[in-house]
């Protein structure tokens, strides 16, 4: 391997702003899991705690590690540095449960201030409640993600390092929105929405993410000019590099399929209890009647 792959392979990038941003919310979590974890909060069971971390980790790889100085040479890095911001850290970050723990390790002046912006009739509260909508949530996960791989929108990110975090942040907060209403964290929102909705949201988003990858993978021409002009590591071409980051943003949507299969088994289960639930009924009216 030469200098320059060598290099890139091994360039960690401390940005102090990303780190101060994980380091604050892992320790407002850490703080808060604690102190309900001494009062036994049921939900506050160790491997909330794993999961988050592992969903700040995730973000800390996407954004400080080699991936993000490789991006800007490869397509399918950049591919794989979306991916984690997408389809991993928001989905773990979500699965902690995260607003009630975080609170808990505020200050009280600033639990009692937040907890009055999220509380029932808050603004804050009912704009959070129209953004994880499942039309909303989708309808801007699915927009940003395409707005973002339109050649001059992607052309001025890599060129733009401001334009480039904005990427980062808004793919990440959107992804946050439309994982709201898969994963239901508190607070409910939406009460309890029903697994066949859930099913339906998930496909239509997985069909948008596949379509998305494969148009870039069997594209014929390259779509970012940029990466054409970047020095060639490992002697992959731009056009086999756009398809196979095409190919892994596909691949990625695939991960879809995991919430879908776990919701599907939960909607037959509930499906075979109450067709219990009827039978044992039936079978009590018909003893009564006898």
């Amino acid at each position: 391997m030469d200098a320059t792959p060598r290099a890139l392979l091994t360039a960690w990038g401390w940005r102090p702003d990303v780190l101060l941003v994980l380091t604050a919310l892992g320790t407002a979590y850490v703080i808060g899991w604690w102190h309900l974890r001494k009062g036994r909060a049921r939900f506050c069971r160790p491997w909330r705690l794993v999961v988050y971390l592992a969903g700040l980790g995730f973000v800390g790889l996407a954004l400080l590690s080699p991936i993000d100085t490789l991006a800007s040479t490869l397509f399918l890095v950049h591919m794989v540095q979306h991916e984690l911001l997408i389809m991993v850290a928001p989905p773990l970050l979500l699965l902690a449960d995260p607003l009630p723990v975080l609170l808990w390790g505020l200050p009280r002046t600033l639990r009692l201030g937040m907890r009055r912006l999220l509380g029932r009739g808050a603004r804050v509260r009912r704009i959070l409640q129209v953004a994880t909508w499942m039309p909303v949530a989708g309808g801007i996960f699915v927009g940003n993600l395409w707005a973002w791989h339109i050649p001059a929108a992607y052309e001025a990110a890599l060129w733009s390092h401001l334009l480039h975090d904005l990427e980062h942040v808004t793919f990440f907060g959107t992804a946050l929105l439309f994982w709201w209403p898969i994963l239901n964290p508190a607070p409910r929102l939406h009460g309890q929405i029903a697994c066949g909705l859930r099913i339906l949201y998930i496909l239509a988003a997985t069909f948008q993410t596949v379509a998305l990858g494969f148009v870039i993978a069997v594209m014929d021409r390259v779509l970012y000019p940029s990466y054409a002009a970047t020095p060639r590591l490992w002697s992959l071409s731009p056009l086999d590099d756009q398809a196979f980051g095409g190919a892994i943003m596909s691949e990625g949507g695939m991960m879809f399929l995991i919430p879908l299969l776990v919701l599907i088994s939960r909607w037959l289960n509930d499906e075979e209890r109450r067709t219990r639930l009827r039978e044992v009924i039936s079978l009590r009216l018909r003893k009564a009647a006898e």
